[in-house]
């Protein structure tokens, strides 16, 4: 298994960027009738936190992530970091070069 971060170029500052989940998304509870204490910690998907970029990239997040399904699937790392992961070298490479010819130098892989 193969992981490789997923960057963007930024929209304001024209450099590569990739968004990090630093905290889990959190969902609460409202009733008619009462009041319930209860907030679920909901961490984001990889999808979900790609989808996100939308506005900040310079590209289409929906676009990127279209791509990326061929090859890998998008999962959030350890320190929260957006990644396609892969099963074999080769969908790494053939990836990094449809994004390329697709969206130049606007969306990268790195290690």
């Amino acid at each position: 298994m193969i992981r490789l971060r997923l960057f963007g170029r930024c929209r304001i500052y024209h450099d590569p960027v990739s968004p990090v989940l630093k905290a889990p998304a959190q969902v609460g509870w409202s009733a008619w009738f009462r009041t319930i204490d209860l907030v679920t910690p909901q961490p984001l998907k990889g999808e979900e936190l790609l989808r996100r970029t939308k506005g900040w990239w310079t590209v289409d997040p929906t676009e990127v992530a279209e791509v990326v399904k061929k090859y890998g699937r998008l999962v959030i790392g350890e320190h929260g970091e957006l990644m396609v992961e892969f099963n074999h070298k080769r969908d790494a490479e053939a990836l990094s070069n449809e994004l390329k010819e697709r969206f130049g130098d606007q969306v990268q892989l790195a290690p």
